[in-house]
């Protein structure tokens, strides 16, 4: 199911975070400052989590938020 497809079903939060995380994991290369790189590696390590985790997580929470509540 693609994500425009769990806003139009109008899928809740829980359900949005349950199909954001299957599927297989694949590689991204993404270019960013520095600085926000660094910001990034300091959250969260005061999270105890790792950097690709803390992403995961924000991105995870940013579209489980859905188009209305964003």
């Amino acid at each position: 199911m693609q994500y425009i497809d769990m806003l139009k079903n109008n899928l809740d939060e829980t359900d949005i975070r349950m199909l954001l995380v299957s599927g297989d994991q694949v590689a991204i290369t993404v270019r960013i400052p520095e600085s926000l790189r660094d910001a990034t590696k300091e959250a969260a390590e005061m999270r105890g989590v790792s950097f690709s985790a803390f992403i995961r997580m924000s991105m995870i929470e940013e579209l489980a938020k859905g188009i209305s509540n964003g």
